[in-house]
């Protein structure tokens, strides 16, 4: 996949978020004022409303850029794997070595630090590593504060950097959603937020099949697909050889980007 200028943006503004609400804010209570609570009230429910659609949606810029897609017309497409390392991770890298597939596997800082010599392998083959916090705080990362955002975010960063000697360039939010306090440490450590165009919800769905036909119907050249590794229903690695075998079928390749 050819490298793109823009490909890895870090944001450049990530404060910028809040002093466009205070204005917005501001308009409102003027709104208020002016006309009432009949048009005060609604305008600030869809202010709020879209603050929260900027944190839950995973393509969304509302507080910074992310990138869900690769512009390339080549039938290849960006293969990213969540959660690791795990179980999974040996039998995962040795399906995409039979397949000639490279991926990028977003790391938690934890589980990378119980696990180093899997990171390092992951790295000796060839394939990219990327920052998906350190804790994993699933139910509550799209609620973090500031301080604790940071240090989910820096403190990945330091356990990944500490183990392959590489900082890593791209960042993953957990479950995909940002809210405004994610995109100050990604600046400070050199981050670029990737989502995805494809996924199959594997991380819930046991049915092999199912994943690989999802995902199928959302490729396109340049596709982010989203997968998953060590899921709780113990089918990660039947969902990741079938999904590798449709696109084999379909005619794509799996690659890592340079840009």
């Amino acid at each position: 996949m050819p490298a793109q200028p823009s490909l890895h943006t870090i944001p450049r503004n990530p404060h910028a978020w809040a002093w466009i609400t205070l204005a917005l804010h501001l308009a409102v209570a003027l709104a208020w004022w002016q006309l009432g609570w009949r048009w005060g009230l609604p305008l600030l429910l869809v202010l709020h409303l879209a603050f929260v659609w900027g944190t839950l949606r995973p393509g969304s810029r509302l507080f910074g850029p992310v990138r869900c897609r690769v512009p390339t017309a080549a039938r290849e497409v960006w293969l990213t794997i969540d959660d690791g390392p795990s179980d999974d991770t040996a039998a995962i890298l040795d399906l995409l070595d039979a397949h000639g597939a490279k991926a990028t596997f977003f790391l938690v800082g934890e589980r990378a630090l119980a696990r180093p010599g899997l990171v390092r392998d992951i790295a000796a083959r060839g394939h990219g590593i990327g920052n998906h916090s350190h804790t994993h705080p699933q139910a509550r990362f799209w609620a973090l504060g500031p301080r604790a955002m940071r240090r989910e975010i820096l403190d990945c960063q330091r356990a990944l950097t500490g183990i392959t000697g590489v900082e890593p360039r791209w960042f993953r939010a957990v479950v995909g959603h940002a809210n405004p306090f994610v995109h100050a440490p990604l600046r400070d450590a050199g981050l670029a937020r990737l989502a995805w165009s494809a996924r199959g919800y594997d991380a819930v769905e046991p049915d092999a099949s199912r994943v690989s036909a999802r995902i199928a119907r959302d490729l396109a050249p340049g596709a982010i697909v989203l997968l998953h590794e060590g899921a709780p229903h113990g089918r990660s690695v039947e969902a990741i050889a079938a999904v590798l075998g449709e696109l084999e079928r379909l005619g794509y390749r799996a690659v890592v980007p340079r840009g």
